[in-house]
């Protein structure tokens, strides 16, 4: 039987954290378009493949720590089912100490860091010497940013996703302002969008401090160091977060290679794959926004010993899955082509775009229930289950593109990709039920 109280808690939670992830590629397209505007020394083309360069190397650097965010979310929402607010506060405090931790290495090894890189970066090409410039003023924004990644994870975990929405649209706002001042008004270019940025997320994370102690300072009263950084509880967290990285490194994998093998294909399927990959992104930021909601809520019930309103959880989690993944294949299918005619006017593209269409349609029933799971199982810190469901879906991915891409070439990347997803969403269902849910 349905609950409403159930569906209020889970879209209370669902649309902050929707808002969130739609606010987040909203950072780098910003600074895309100030640069694509800096047409005064001829060199647009040369400061719009800079700021490419520069974000994806932080994507794939910061993807890596995204297990701060995932599992801190799921221990801090187990601590508040079971109302042990000293647990609470270990769970943040352990958080923060990584990620300042981890900031600190990165700064001290830039250096290394960006050899390793731009290793794989024509040096001669003057969009290259700019994101030099770009990486080395941007990662003095580490400790905030993956101090930012820590605290929303806790947030979530405590069953607050307004304040991270907040604190994402504020950095976005920021990020605006202060990269158009800088590269703009300042003639600073590049130098001054990443400066931008890096105030954007200091500024950010200032704010997040703030709101912490103006919502949760009465908490400080819990703060056992002893505990929060015992070896045994830093064992603990490092086991879960473990598997949350080795999930992200395929999760890496299968994406990066998928536009790999697209760049090998006939001309035009590298914008083909790249557009209707966007209708896949777009799912998304919507079907995480629930997963996010499961993290909170599952692991709030687990701690709470409150297993039948766990079981009620997931199972109205599976069916606003369900219902989103139709609604989405029903607009796809009805105006696919109208969505990806707004991100290109190039006629050949989105003529060939029609052969791949029925994929895209897959998109949203094959990977509903592993964005689902991966909430509920990160929320529970039964992540060794997505770990190992992953793992055999990467394998799936590789296996299937490489033995039939010289017979029926790119629909051998799309059969492997749907493939890895709907492997993911039935290995972490099946497992759990036998596991877990018994």
């Amino acid at each position: 039987m349905l609950s409403k109280a159930m569906n209020k808690r889970i879209v209370c939670l669902a649309i902050p954290n929707i808002i969130t992830n739609i606010t987040v590629p909203l950072l780098g397209m910003v600074d895309t378009a100030i640069v694509g505007h800096l047409n005064a020394d001829g060199q647009s083309a040369d400061y719009i493949g800079a700021i490419a360069i520069g974000t994806m190397i932080f994507n794939i650097i910061y993807w890596n720590f995204g297990f701060l965010r995932m599992g801190t979310s799921g221990f801090t929402a187990q601590a508040y089912g079971a109302k042990d607010r000293t647990q609470q506060m270990s769970v943040l405090l352990r958080a923060c100490f990584i990620a300042l931790t981890a900031s600190l290495l990165l700064i001290v090894l830039q250096k290394p860091i960006a050899a390793l890189v731009f290793a794989f970066v024509e040096n001669k090409n003057s969009a290259a010497s700019l994101a030099a410039d770009y990486f080395f003023i941007r990662i003095w924004a580490a400790p905030a940013t993956l101090g930012i990644y820590a605290l929303k994870g806790w947030f979530i975990g405590m069953q607050d996703s307004k304040t991270p929405m907040w604190i994402s649209i504020l950095i976005n706002v920021l990020n605006i302002a202060f990269s158009f001042l800088l590269a703009i008004e300042y003639g600073m270019k590049v130098k001054g969008v990443a400066l931008g940025t890096v105030i954007a997320q200091w500024g950010g994370f200032a704010t997040t401090i703030l709101f912490w102690f103006v919502k949760y300072g009465s908490l400080r009263k819990y703060i056992n160091l002893k505990h929060a950084l015992s070896v045994k509880k830093l064992a603990e967290f490092f086991k879960v977060n473990a598997d949350i990285f080795l999930r992200t490194l395929c999760l890496i994998a299968v994406t990066s290679y998928f536009t790999i093998a697209s760049s090998s294909m006939p001309y035009p399927l590298l914008a083909v794959n790249t557009l209707l990959m966007q209708l896949f992104t777009l799912f998304s930021y919507f079907m995480d926004g629930f997963a996010y909601a499961s993290e909170s809520l599952c692991g709030r019930y687990k701690g709470a010993k409150d297993y039948a309103s766990l079981a009620s959880c997931v199972k109205h989690i599976l069916l606003w899955g369900g219902v989103l993944s139709l609604l989405f294949t029903a607009v796809y299918f009805l105006w696919g082509e109208n969505i990806l005619s707004i991100l290109t006017d190039k006629a050949e593209v989105l003529a060939v775009c029609k052969d791949y269409k029925a994929w895209t349609l897959l998109i949203p029933l094959c990977g509903c229930v592993a964005f689902l799971y991966d909430g509920i199982l990160i929320g529970m810190t039964e992540t060794k289950i997505m770990r190992d469901a992953i793992f055999v879906a990467t394998a799936l991915f590789f296996v299937l593109f490489f033995s039939f891409k010289s017979s029926i070439g790119n629909n051998a990347l799309w059969i492997g990709f749907l493939t890895y997803l709907s492997a993911r969403s039935i290995l972490m269902m099946w497992w759990s039920k036998k596991k877990i849910f018994v």
